[in-house]
């Protein structure tokens, strides 16, 4: 999941229930966390895995990615994503 916040940040997460997370962090239901005072959310981008592996990995690379591939993932843009990873290689796999 990848949600954009009411002040242009991004917030990356993974989850086996996508309403019902979206809707925590949407209410501001969990105290501390990173999206609770950046409402309101509005989910930009969704991924399936059925391995829970893969989707904590995917997770984890899109956390290290620059605005600007988040953003061409958001649009769905993968050639400029394919490009920017040529140019701009992320902190992890990606």
């Amino acid at each position: 999941m990848v949600s954009l916040s009411n002040h242009g940040s991004y917030y990356t997460g993974v989850t086996n229930d996508i309403e019902g997370r979206f809707y925590e962090h949407q209410e501001g239901l969990i105290e501390g966390c990173y999206t609770h005072d950046k409402r309101p959310l509005k989910l930009m981008h969704v991924e399936e895995f059925t391995d829970i592996i893969e989707a904590i990995s995917r997770e984890k690379q899109i956390k290290g990615w620059s605005r600007r591939k988040k953003e061409a993932i958001i649009a769905g843009d993968y050639e400029e994503l394919a490009e920017l990873s040529k140019s701009h290689p992320s902190t992890s796999s990606g």
